[in-house]
């Protein structure tokens, strides 16, 4: 939803910089996601809820600004239009509103007005429209736009000499009707869609989009003003069926207040009037509904209780009437919900109006009791251990959505066996994510885009795959790093020529699983990433490198991203979450290094085993360093050089020079022997 500055300051008067009200009404839910300079105004763009259909208007803006800055709302008057108090009378000639279900359309209003004059828009409603990103077309279409904005009530206007017979007619299409919209693309219709009909066929798509046939021309002298009420189920089916997503569709889907519908429908009417001239010769609704208040008691001591601020009661009947509630009583209140609020039903919502008024950086941070706990659960351990260990090691946790959409699994090729929604809210949200490493990418590239970087982050969430028919639910770690030099993870390799990224991934899952008591082997893969095992298990998790297809889908230009998935379920059995620690060591040691030259394919951890099998003791795992690793010049290719730190240390004693001296040079001799090494 688009809106400018001074669109808003119609209705209230804003005396703080627009980044300052952008920041306001973020944090009271109204999330700002662009704000820019233009044409001497600002556009702002927000997020917006889908319980909350009254954010689809500058009027329910200009609602909540109003409340959160403590300024008087005011109902504005149509730019440079006097507007009429006049009650247009039923006139003599004969018309219908004929509508065969009251379910599908509760009300409708339609108004004719005879000898308009239709032309290109007066600038400032141009102007208005432009900014916000809605084309102008002519004076009549462009105002049903500004209503649509103002007041978040759709409106739509028929060339009424178009139109067939004396009446309109809103009923289900029949099998084989079809409408030219006035996009210019023919629709095919049924019995599950709603139309606007003439005596002759449909001329609209009700809620949805007009029809060609009918529509405002310059041509145009007499028009028929539809103002209307749809059911938002049927609209969205249809709006989904067809294709088609109009302002329209996306406010009657999410509803639009039926008792402000015949207010606005004057409003519109003499704005037409005014700019455009002629009169009104007929002004009729259908039916007019049934007027249900909807009242909540609330006791004025329950905010403080469940907030835990003071709020005088005051400013509880300050925020609440800010909003539109009627307030009444003193100490226990009586508050009637607005038409436009069907969001609120219980005491609980009306907290959370004030508190989001209030401001929820207003509420104090307490920390909770400690509650004694007599057992803990060995999955919760698992997790409270890893997200230690990874923020200790410098990455961020981060929590993405559940859902996904198909699109961007394609380009993962990660389709087979994903489960789709059956009914979806969004495109982007249609598929359960059957792994996190699409999200965690989307995650980096959201991150680079806002100029953040380097990413260094994980997520341990569920991932869902249907396997034969069986819906399985999995928990998983998901590891993402852009630029992962930053981490530290407990070992320094120097100046790394040999995919970096790969090799710090990898450190960081070995101090993990050091600290779970699992040993893991790392194995290459036929897609140049690597598999995890352990040894009772074949595969507990990847590492890849984003291909180039990947990090184009995303976006992400001159970057590598490596991440890693670990599936936690299958090395919960194996972790030692019961840590045993090793006493220091009363005893100096000797450190001696090692460098040779190996060929490019000897794994590293052959080399490691070899060393410590030929140790006598006297080295552990943790005293084995590897300092350097290199490939080029003078090294031969095919070959790279390692350079490796050994710590001899005893728990008995000081070790001597003579005891280290054979066993480093039967060391270096199995080196030779077992791995073809050549020593430098």
């Amino acid at each position: 939803m688009k809106f400018t500055l001074n669109w808003l300051k119609d209705f209230v008067d804003v005396k703080i910089p627009p980044e300052e009200l952008a920041d306001k009404l973020t944090m009271a839910g109204l999330e700002v996601i662009s704000l820019e300079k233009c044409d001497g105004d600002f556009v702002f763009e927000i997020e917006v809820t889908s319980n909350r259909p009254d954010w689809l208007s500058i009027a329910g803006i200009a609602r909540e600004v109003s409340a959160i800055t403590n300024t008087r709302l005011r109902a504005p008057m149509p730019h440079s239009v006097k507007l009429s108090a006049k009650r247009y009378p039923l006139n003599a000639k004969t018309f219908k509103i004929d509508i065969e279900n009251k379910k599908d359309c509760p009300l409708y209003i339609a108004k004719i007005i005879q000898g308009v004059k239709v032309c290109p828009s007066d600038e400032w409603l141009k102007r208005r429209l432009e900014l916000i990103g809605c084309r102008s077309i002519n004076n009549i279409v462009d105002i049903t736009n500004y209503i649509l904005f103002t007041y978040g009530q759709p409106l739509h206007a028929f060339d009424l000499d178009k139109l067939t017979g004396d009446k309109i007619i809103v009923r289900r299409a029949k099998q084989g009707e079809s409408i030219l919209t006035i996009d210019g693309e023919r629709k095919m219709l049924g019995p599950d869609i709603l139309v606007i009909a003439d005596s002759r066929m449909p001329v609209a798509i009700a809620g949805v989009m007009g029809g060609k046939d009918t529509e405002v021309n310059t041509e145009t002298k007499n028009i028929l003003l539809e103002t209307a009420i749809f059911n938002p189920i049927l609209i969205r089916r249809v709006s989904r069926k067809l294709g088609i997503k109009s302002e329209s569709a996306y406010r009657f889907e999410r509803c639009v207040d039926i008792y402000q519908s015949e207010e606005i429908s004057r409003l519109a009417l003499n704005l037409i009037i005014g700019i455009s001239g002629g009169e009104c010769l007929f002004d009729k609704k259908s039916s007019a509904p049934k007027v249900r208040v909807k009242t909540i008691s609330l006791d004025s001591n329950l905010p403080g209780k469940i907030l835990g601020m003071d709020i005088p009661v005051v400013k509880i009947k300050g925020i609440l009437s800010g909003l539109g509630f009627k307030v009444k009583g003193n100490k226990n209140f009586i508050v009637t919900v607005p038409s436009y609020r069907q969001d609120v039903n219980t005491e609980a919502d009306l907290i959370e109006e004030i508190a989001r008024i209030a401001g929820y950086d207003l509420i104090p941070s307490t920390l909770p009791a400690i509650i004694p706990q007599i057992a803990k659960y060995q999955r919760r351990q698992l997790i409270s251990m890893l997200k230690d260990i990874l923020l200790g090691l410098g990455l961020n946790e981060v929590i993405t959505y559940s859902l996904i959409d198909n699109d961007l699994l394609q380009s993962f090729n990660l389709t087979q066996g994903a489960i789709g929604i059956l009914n979806p809210l969004s495109k982007e949200q249609e598929t359960l994510r059957p792994s996190l490493i699409p999200s965690l990418a989307r995650c980096v590239a959201y991150n680079l885009r806002q100029k953040q970087a380097p990413v260094n982050i994980f997520e341990i969430a569920k991932t869902y795959l249907n396997t034969s028919g069986k819906i399985q639910e999995q928990l998983v770690l998901g590891i993402a790093l852009c630029g992962a030099k930053s981490i530290w993870y407990g070992r320094e390799y120097g100046h790394l020529q040999d995919e970096p990224g790969f090799l710090h991934l990898k450190g960081i899952l070995e101090v993990l699983f050091k600290g779970l008591g699992i040993k893991p082997e790392f194995t290459r893969d036929a897609q140049g990433g690597f598999q995890v095992r352990i040894p009772d298990i074949d595969n507990i998790g990847k590492l890849k490198r984003l291909t180039r297809e990947e990090l184009n889908t995303l976006d992400i230009k001159n970057k590598d991203v490596f991440l890693a998935e670990i599936f936690l379920e299958k090395i919960l059995p194996y972790t030692g979450l019961v840590r045993r620690f090793k006493p220091i060591p009363k005893y100096p040691g000797i450190c001696r290094d090692i460098s040779v030259v190996l060929k490019e394919d000897v794994p590293v951890k052959d080399v490691l085993e070899l060393i410590l099998q030929h140790s006598k003791g006297f080295l552990q795992e943790s005293g084995i360093t590897i300092v350097d690793y290199y490939k080029g010049k003078p090294i031969n290719p095919g070959f790279k050089n390692l350079t490796i730190s050994c710590y001899y240390s005893s728990d008995q004693r000081t070790l001597t020079e003579d005891e280290i001296a054979p066993v480093h040079s039967a060391i270096l001799n199995a080196l030779k022997d077992g791995l073809n090494a050549q020593i430098r």
